[in-house]
């Protein structure tokens, strides 16, 4: 049975689990420069504290261990520790060129640590691999004198996320996720990189299940690029993922209402990693395991959610307060595709155009001063 099929079976059973924030763990380690160092970057020529993901080759039993800690809390999913894993993040530290060693290393490390639970008998564990938006976009300037300028392209995007995702797969990664995305240009050219490793390599890249997560930046109900939630779930619809939904950004209540959005437009599994509420003045998460629980638990009695799990601010405290709270109610159900002989487009809003439309204005003069 390939992955896709153990999932779709599972899907259907019971609501499933993901772990939650890297980056939480990771700060409450409090470590040094030379512990980001390790014995690796000892002579490294840039400082590198905050780099999380290098942890990966400098600190690897430290990142399993955290992986085991998610997953002895009741995940069933672990995100690979490769949120910025790709050669354009990397350059901040001048670790451009580790970038494939990093995405490799850490998958392996998540796959370790899978199988050592798996091994004290905890069931089935699946390694997610992991893509951040990055630290450019293509869709805002990074000049406010010059709309039109842009630090970053479309191929060099897809350059940058093919060798991260070579990274991954080769390490050993069940499933793909393209997550946290305020900028739904940026997750087309993952989202291409991955299609055409699969159409382009079949034979070392088969096929394997896609996730996608977008990011509603506030409560103005749009990613940071300005798409609602269902222009964003259009916008991405070609890609077919198994698992679409929301993570980041918002805590469960806040984030609610647009998830619902996402869940009326699409026929894929609804996934929803919030953040454990909205951080206080010194940028702490103060929403605690049960309160995150009952919150994920009420989204799972409506029928909302089929994969649950934690962002920024969550630990496996609140992992396991969640899969208390929703594992006694059954997942969404998939619903057959939504406007499916209608056609779907999407701008910063979505639009439907079917056989009960009335006439459609596809393009109008504006004229600013007004005319006679």
């Amino acid at each position: 049975m390939s992955v896709k099929e153990e999932l779709e079976k599972l899907f259907e059973e019971r609501i499933v689990f993901l772990d939650g924030g890297m980056g939480t763990m990771i700060q409450r380690l409090r470590l040094s420069e030379e512990e980001f160092r390790g014995d690796t970057f000892k002579g490294h020529s840039k400082p590198i504290m905050g780099n999380n993901d290098i942890l990966s080759i400098s600190q690897p039993e430290k990142i399993v261990d955290i992986h085991k800690q998610y997953l002895l809390a009741g995940a069933d999913m672990v995100e690979t520790n490769t949120f910025s894993g790709t050669r354009i993040a990397q350059a901040d530290y001048g670790l451009e060129d580790l970038v494939y060693e990093l995405n490799y290393e850490s998958a392996k490390l998540a796959a370790r640590a899978c199988k050592e639970v798996e091994e004290e008998g905890h069931g089935k564990k699946y390694v997610v691999g992991a893509f951040g938006p990055t630290n450019r976009t293509l869709s805002i300037s990074p000049s406010v004198e010059n709309p039109e300028e842009r630090n970053v392209t479309f191929d060099e995007l897809v350059e940058a996320y093919t060798e991260q995702a070579r990274g991954l797969m080769d390490g050993g990664a069940h499933i793909l996720l393209v997550e946290t995305i305020f900028d739904t240009a940026n997750a087309k050219a993952a989202l291409f990189a991955i299609d055409q490793l699969f159409e382009t390599e079949p034979e070392r890249y088969p096929r394997l299940p896609v996730f996608i997560s977008g990011t509603i930046t506030d409560r103005s109900g749009r990613t940071l690029s300005g798409q609602t939630a269902d222009a964003f779930s259009t916008s991405i619809s070609h890609a077919n993922p198994m698992a679409l939904g929301l993570n980041c950004a918002l805590g469960a209540q806040d984030m609610r209402p647009y998830l619902e959005e996402i869940a009326k437009t699409t026929d894929a599994y609804i996934i929803c990693y919030p953040n454990a509420g909205l951080p206080n003045a010194m940028g702490d998460y103060d929403e605690t395991p049960d309160i995150t629980g009952s919150l994920l638990a009420s989204f799972a009695r409506d029928g909302l959610v089929n994969v649950v799990g934690g962002c920024c601010g969550t630990t496996p405290q609140h992992i396991a307060a969640i899969r208390e709270q929703c594992s006694k109610f059954p997942p969404r159900r998939r619903p057959s595709k939504p406007h499916a002989t209608s056609m779907l487009l999407s701008g910063l809003e979505g639009v439907v155009i079917s056989s009960e439309s009335n006439f459609v204005n596809i393009g109008e003069r504006c004229n600013v001063a007004g005319s006679r």
